[in-house]
């Protein structure tokens, strides 16, 4: 297997996937969020994301991204094409790691942009410069953007009483409501509404240890309106009632 290089346009619908060769996905226009081993991270112009032989990783765009894509086919080529800068490029290529380019890098990637990258000559040259040129000392790692936690957890519990939407959390984060899902389960292992309902309950439990307001008014502060649905989510979450729970703080 030879490497290739081909523009692609992602579009919202995220993509979640590995296969078995290396890539290096280059942004030439809009925002490409990355997911990569539960880290977060965007690719945008003048920036590259690294992703290993076989990684799972899932991408997807807000607005639409342009993006310049090289396929590392193995191991064996990568010793055999880059010479002195072999190692250096195994190396690069063993981690997922997103890099910021300068702009003699940039250049590079926008000529190749621009270039008959179905051209196999252009195509296997211009992977070796790729690569070659990710090896000069200033391109960066960048690290990996987290959710904003702290701004999810401040507009739940101000908005708690009221209906809560997971369109809320995907303004705040910047993110589609399908890309902020993705993101959840990769660094929290649950749904964003799963995060919502847990916000609620472990407000309501703080309540009921450290307030004597009724168990009714507690439900209806962190917006259940009836208080059976109440008790049984508390029952589902904490494996008592809340009337159990007041009663061993």
């Amino acid at each position: 297997m030879s490497p290739t290089l081909t523009l692609r346009h992602y579009l919202e619908a995220p993509i979640a996937h590995s296969h078995d060769h290396a890539q290096l996905v280059f942004g030439l226009s809009g925002h490409l969020d990355f997911e990569v081993d539960g880290r977060g991270s965007q690719v945008r112009e003048s920036s590259v994301m690294v992703l290993p032989f076989s990684a799972h990783h899932a991408c997807g765009s807000r607005d639409g991204s342009r993006c310049l894509v090289l396929d590392v086919p193995t191991e064996h080529w990568v010793l055999q094409s880059l010479g002195e800068h072999a190692d250096a490029s195994r190396r690069l290529l063993d981690q997922p790691t997103r890099l910021t380019l300068d702009s003699r890098q940039s250049q590079l990637v926008q000529w190749l942009a621009q270039s008959p990258v179905d051209d196999p000559l252009i195509v296997q040259q211009g992977a070796v410069l790729l690569l070659a040129s990710l090896n000069h000392p200033l391109a960066q790692a960048l690290p990996g953007r987290r959710l904003p936690y702290e701004a999810f957890n401040a507009h739940i519990e101000r908005h708690v009483a009221h209906p809560l939407q997971v369109a809320d959390l995907a303004r705040i984060a910047d993110l589609s409501v399908a890309r902020l899902h993705a993101r959840f389960m990769a660094e929290c292992g649950q749904t964003p509404m799963d995060y919502i309902r847990r916000r609620r309950l472990h407000m309501a439990l703080d309540l009921l240890r450290k307030t004597p307001l009724p168990i009714g008014e507690i439900a209806d502060r962190v917006g259940y309106t009836s208080q059976s649905a109440f008790a049984a989510a508390m029952l589902r979450e904490f494996g008592a009632s809340p009337g159990a729970l007041r009663r061993d703080a």
